[in-house]
């Protein structure tokens, strides 16, 4: 049974095939429709949104070639599945080029077929998704379902929180959920990173100064432990701080009390502690970097945020926010959208800097393409290679001839894109051989 159920339309020629993949879909809890060629499938799709289509890639009339590069540019964007009886890697090229989004030989494993279908609905972001979770934090993978509740069970309670993760996985998203969903919601939520102040710094920004405590003091300073009073202290890489540092900070756990520097008078405090790291508290504790107490007294109840690569099925979610965000933000990028082989592109790569790098890489293809489509091309270097597929359309030995056989294969199929009512047909955008290949073609076709 898959995770996510959804609308398909199953478009080949052969009956058998339609009949027995509808019922394994349908078993798997799906919706399925069925079409025997190109023209009926656009008939169902003038009358119902589908998130799924699996597509016959040889058939008779239109080809599913001609039928997926005609919804493409069309504008749909509901991932899409080519199945072939004719399974080489050419073909699945071809697919991948004009718009599907993957590509399976016959005959296909029932639990192959299942499984891949299930990835592709993971294409399609839900609406209001990132509402639903507190914060704004976005995931619905089994990874993040997990952190997720395990976040849902501390926060209510008043316990220390440690929140590990690689950089740029969202720590502090994670920190401020906690708060939001803890009785301290209504008092401050304060957050200091320990890595970015030198010790002495750090020591005042933590728990203040009076007067005459050091060159430069000339008043008395709140630090954030009385500053997050009835509120929540977010500590952001705590293993950067030092062991003289940490037995302060020890203490204010211990004893709920802190000291500003240069007094002697200690002061109450009431805040909930929340620390996080990029590495291992444990590494530091062995190598003496890191109090082992104080360890203890942090890692009350850890959250571990998962990598990005881990939750590749958060992507299209993730990207959609941003993208809504960008619209807003960005000059001229009303109509800002992505295509889906970008997205299939971006779900291949691991992003070592997580959400962080991907929302960056985002805005700066959103800027490249000045509101318009984001492509393949638009996203970096090392997500494009992140797709051995990829790497064999971008290089070609003999490019000529390349484009000799494409524009041939255009100009045939120019009549199939006619006959499925698109207007125009001879000037469709080809994304891999460029303005040469464009102008070659308009010019083969009379354009």
């Amino acid at each position: 049974m898959t995770s996510r159920v959804g609308q398909i339309l199953i478009v080949d020629d052969d009956a058998t095939f339609r009949m027995t993949t509808a019922k394994l879909l349908e078993a798997d809890g799906h919706r399925v429709d069925t079409a025997a060629n190109g023209p009926e499938a656009t008939e169902r799709l003038k009358e119902k949104t589908y998130d799924l289509l699996i597509v016959d890639y040889k058939m008779p009339g239109v080809d599913g070639i001609a039928l997926v590069e005609a919804l493409r540019l069309w504008g749909h964007s509901a991932p899409i599945l080519m199945i072939s009886g004719f399974g080489t890697v050419e073909s699945a090229v071809r697919a991948l080029h004009v718009g599907a989004d993957d590509f399976l030989t016959k005959p296909v494993e029932p639990e192959v077929l299942s499984g891949r279908v299930a990835e592709l609905l993971d294409l399609r972001p839900q609406t209001g998704s990132a509402e639903k979770n507190p914060a704004g934090i976005i995931g619905r993978s089994a990874a993040m379902q997990a952190m997720l509740e395990r976040l849902a069970r501390v926060a209510p309670t008043e316990s220390t929180v440690l929140i590990t993760g690689e950089t740029g996985v969202g720590k502090e998203l994670v920190a401020r959920a906690v708060h939001l969903l803890s009785a301290r919601k209504a008092k401050p939520f304060l957050a200091v990173n320990c890595a970015a102040l030198a010790e002495g710094v750090l020591e005042s920004e933590l728990f203040g100064h009076v007067r005459g405590a050091f060159t430069g003091a000339l008043r008395d300073r709140v630090g954030v432990f009385e500053a997050a009073s009835g509120g929540t202290l977010f500590l952001d890489e705590i293993g950067a701080t030092t062991l003289a540092l940490q037995s302060r900070l020890l203490r204010a756990l211990q004893e709920r009390e802190i000291t500003r520097v240069g007094s002697t008078t200690p002061l109450k405090t009431d805040v909930r502690i929340i620390a996080a790291t990029n590495k291992p508290l444990q590494t530091l504790v062995a190598e003496g970097t890191m109090r082992e107490d104080l360890y203890y007294r942090l890692a009350v109840f850890p959250l571990d945020v998962p990598p990005l690569r881990d939750r590749a099925g958060d992507i299209p979610l993730l990207t959609e926010y941003w993208l809504a965000r960008l619209r807003e933000t960005l000059p001229n990028a009303k109509g800002l959208t992505i295509s889906s082989f970008a997205l299939r592109l971006m779900r291949k790569y691991e992003w070592p800097g997580n959400v962080r790098q991907l929302f960056s890489a985002l805005e700066s293809a959103a800027i490249s393409v000045d509101g318009g489509k984001i492509e393949a091309q638009h996203l970096p270097e090392m997500v494009r290679g992140a797709d051995v597929m990829t790497a064999a359309r971008y290089r070609s030995s003999e490019p000529a001839e390349n484009e000799k056989q494409a524009i041939e294969d255009a100009i045939a199929r120019r009549d199939e894109l006619a006959a499925l009512g698109l207007a125009h047909a001879s000037r469709f955008t080809w994304r891999t051989n460029g303005e040469v290949f464009l102008r070659a073609f308009e010019e083969a076709v009379g354009a």
